[in-house]
């Protein structure tokens, strides 16, 4: 079956009752006058910025994918209504997109549209792009300069002598020092390999996350700083756990639709991430019908909800988008899905590893 075909009856829902240098230069300061206000990460740091906790001490990130919008298109539309609404409803403290932010020419214009709507809420953004943004007259560095001229965006340059473009660190600290770190991954478009299908991540964006994780675990007294990976295209393990036999990796919450897109070929990333001990969850878009939550050997695998339009196939209505909240000195963290119609879909609060049919998560608040 193509990945593309919608399954049948599958909208399921369960109802889960030695220090190594950090690689990496400071931000570019070629911003608008408006941007050039905003506050710039720690020089020299290679982190994009150190966020703090709010006042309640929680912090709130909301995850678009796939908005495919095409400047010009009235198709297009639906997508611009959806982030304007997202952000108004859940007014996060950061947000990012998961890639395919375009589906057509003019790229630049379409990019600026549609995250134009974060930069005027004033609200900091990151993108990880997606397989399609490079597809449509500019490359992705070139896509990735054009995101990181828009005010309020906090992407790195993509020169880190590493593969591909969007590749970032995101860091939140409580008293202590970070608490939590959030990496972004350019996980491209095509493998350009007989046979292997969809890009994934690279040897060397392996190593440059391994340096940064081995960099905090050490600044933390020797123990893992707790993390959250984003990217576009998901990882081979996400296949695999849907894959198996057993009972060890059918139990998940939110909708499955389609089959996963990923790559043929294993990067190693899944396994550099549970050597490391640090990453709690891997978050992905690319698939339009799949926004489910699922364990695979103890990392949560995290499918974002499409924000997209009417430009590209969608089964699962209505868009929507996908929200991360962190709880200053908690390990674990809520996630649920906001809807266009403004109602709240699959809160959780996971702390993995969990059991595998999420009866130890909390209830909500």
């Amino acid at each position: 079956m193509d990945r593309r075909q919608f399954i049948k009856g599958s909208a399921i829902a369960i109802a889960a009752g030695s220090t190594m240098s950090i690689p990496g230069a400071a931000r570019s300061s070629k911003k608008s006058a408006e941007d050039a206000a905003y506050p710039s990460p720690r020089k020299g740091s290679g982190v994009a910025k150190d966020f703090k906790y709010n006042s309640d001490g929680k912090f709130k990130v909301l995850q678009l994918t796939d908005t495919h919008v095409i400047y010009g298109d009235p198709r297009s539309e639906r997508a611009y209504e959806n982030v304007g609404k997202m952000l108004d409803l859940e007014k996060p403290d950061l947000v990012i997109h998961t890639g395919d932010i375009i589906f057509g020419e003019p790229a630049e214009e379409g990019a600026r549209k549609v995250l134009g709507l974060i930069a005027d809420r004033k609200i900091p953004f990151a993108v990880a792009l997606g397989n399609h943004d490079s597809q449509f007259g500019l490359d992705r560095k070139g896509i990735y300069d054009v995101i990181r001229a828009i005010p309020y965006n906090i992407n790195t340059p993509a020169d880190k002598g590493i593969a591909k473009a969007s590749n970032d660190v995101i860091t939140l600290s409580g008293a202590e020092g970070v608490d939590r770190v959030l990496y972004l991954f350019d996980s491209g478009d095509r493998m350009g390999i007989a046979d292997a299908g969809y890009d994934n991540v690279h040897i060397d964006q392996i190593e440059w996350y391994d340096a940064y994780s081995r960099e905090f675990k050490a600044k933390n007294g020797g123990n893992p700083v707790s993390s959250l990976a984003f990217f576009h295209i998901p990882p081979a393990e996400f296949d695999y756990c849907l894959r198996l036999t057993d009972d060890k990796g059918w139990n998940f919450i939110g909708h499955m639709g389609e089959h996963i897109g990923c790559s043929k070929l294993n990067s190693g990333l899944f396994q550099a991430m549970k050597m490391n001990g640090d990453v709690q969850a891997i978050v992905c878009g690319h698939e339009h019908n799949n926004d489910f939550v699922m364990q695979y050997k103890g990392i949560m695998l995290i499918y974002g909800r499409f924000s997209g339009c009417d430009t590209v196939y969608n089964d699962l209505k209505p868009n929507g988008a996908r929200v991360f909240e962190f709880s200053r000195g908690e390990r674990g963290f809520y996630t649920w899905v906001r809807l266009n119609s403004g109602e709240v879909e699959h809160r959780i609060f996971l702390d993995p590893p969990m059991e595998n049919n999420f009866k130890a998560h909390k209830e909500p608040k």
